[in-house]
């Protein structure tokens, strides 16, 4: 399968731009998925790609054959060999199961018995064997979900592009759905793009991530590298739950130290500040250690707080602590009660500083 290489995507609908000078590149047989807030410009991409939104400038390469290049070239959404499936699933609901996933090998006139065949074999790799005569009503969610994906895969794709595909199926079927999908996707070896704005489902499912925001690239990176080491305090917080803190650097002082307001003892910050004055720390929930006897002398950041609130959360429990001027969410799997005085340690290499926007 060939890789996918954007380079400067510029897209405006009227006075709005939607995408800027956008580049990406996902590697073959990647599922690369485009993670962001409703408005920032992931599905255009993804039309872009598909040939459905023509850019207003850039260039689009499926591997070394390109299809889109500032308007010079732009080839046609049906000759671009891309398997799309839609939030809506879009099955048509007069047509079997069977003349459903069949129509993409129709339009290119391949015979009735080569459909037949293709078809019973695209559906039984989405298990859906056996339903070939059945109507889309006569279907649950996931199912027209897979029935949609087989219709994407029937005629083999350079690229599979997936549009927030399971936001209409319900919290356990969805959870399955993506297991579900990775597995296939990844013994097919297809280059697939996935739009999301569910941050499990990008963490769960995905090769590499890109975060996007009002229409711009704010990180690339693996999974583990989105979430542990978020390129920006936009990233940090819009990935999981992050608590923030108000610091300051004073001019010639140790980046590696800030000052929060209401602690007496600057944080240790590993790795350092990008600069002096103004910042902004970033330390997730689960990375702060409780010391329910006190912590080891020597330990660095270690602060006495109050729990302010508590709320057990099955496999979890949740409480708000308070910090200086400053409120913590602090996750454990102990049991605290409401009104107790803890010790917390707030690892040094736990923590990101970022230079606090104007």
């Amino acid at each position: 399968m060939p890789d996918l290489t954007i380079t400067g995507l510029a897209k405006s609908f009227g006075d709005n731009a939607v995408l800027h000078d956008l580049d990406l590149r996902a590697e073959d047989g990647e599922l690369f998925t485009l993670l962001g807030p409703s408005g920032c410009g992931k599905s255009t991409t993804l039309w872009s790609i598909a040939g459905l939104h023509p850019p207003d400038r850039g260039r689009i390469a499926f591997g070394d054959r390109v299809v889109f290049d500032d308007r010079r070239v732009d080839v046609p959404p049906e000759k671009r060999n891309c398997g799309v499936v839609f939030q809506s699933y879009a099955v048509w609901p007069h047509l079997t199961v069977h003349d459903n996933v069949g129509y993409p090998l129709k339009l290119r006139k391949v015979s009735r018995r080569e459909r037949s065949e293709r078809v019973a074999e695209v559906l039984e790799l989405v298990e859906l064997g056996g339903l070939e005569g059945r109507y889309p009503h006569e279907l649950s969610g996931g199912q027209q979900q897979r029935v949609a994906l087989a219709r994407a895969l029937a005629h083999p794709p350079d690229l599979l592009l997936l549009d927030e595909p399971f936001s209409n199926l319900d919290a356990k079927l969805r959870e399955r759905a993506r297991d579900w999908l990775r597995i296939l996707q990844q013994r097919i070896g297809v280059t697939t793009v996935f739009v999301t704005h569910d941050q499990d489902e990008a963490l769960s499912m995905s090769d590499r991530i890109m975060v996007m925001d009002r229409g711009r690239v704010r990180q690339v990176g693996t999974p583990e590298e989105i979430y542990h080491q978020p390129a920006d305090e936009f990233v940090a917080d819009f990935i999981g739950t992050v608590n923030v803190l108000d610091g300051h650097v004073a001019p010639g002082a140790d980046r590696s130290r800030v000052r929060v307001e209401g602690l007496g003892e600057p944080l240790l910050v590993s790795p350092p500040a990008p600069a002096e004055g103004a910042a902004r720390l970033a330390i997730r929930p689960e990375r702060i250690v409780v010391h329910p006897s006190g912590a080891p002398a020597a330990t660095p950041n270690v602060v006495t707080v109050k729990v302010r609130s508590t709320a057990f959360l099955g496999d979890h429990y949740r409480y708000v602590v308070v910090l200086g001027d400053h409120e913590l969410v602090v996750r454990t799997l102990t049991r605290i009660d409401h009104g107790t005085e803890l010790t917390l340690e707030l690892p040094p290499d736990a923590i990101r500083a970022y230079a606090a926007r104007g």
